[in-house]
């Protein structure tokens, strides 16, 4: 996948796992790079338990983008100890 490829992935997916664990976006630099490491560890995730990592731009790596986008973020917060808004 090329570089804007990861890029327009990052900042999908950053912003759709923002929204699930802060019910808010996080700017569009922080949902890139958010994004980015979340597809880097639901990569790694998904290769632990046996499934495809990311293949390409498509729904299929949309998902485990978001899937480690959301690990990255509940990791974040448990570490700093900061408390997740509620709406």
């Amino acid at each position: 996948m090329s570089i804007i490829g990861w890029i327009v992935l990052g900042l999908i997916a950053g912003w759709i796992g923002s929204h699930i664990v802060d019910n808010g976006g996080r700017g569009p630099l922080m949902d890139i790079i958010l994004g980015i490491i979340g597809a880097i560890v639901g990569g790694a995730i998904f290769s632990a338990l046996g499934a495809v990592p990311i293949t390409g731009f498509n729904l299929y790596s949309l998902f485990v983008a978001v899937v480690g986008a959301v690990v990255v973020l509940v990791v974040y917060h448990a570490v700093t100890g900061r408390r997740v808004p509620r709406a």
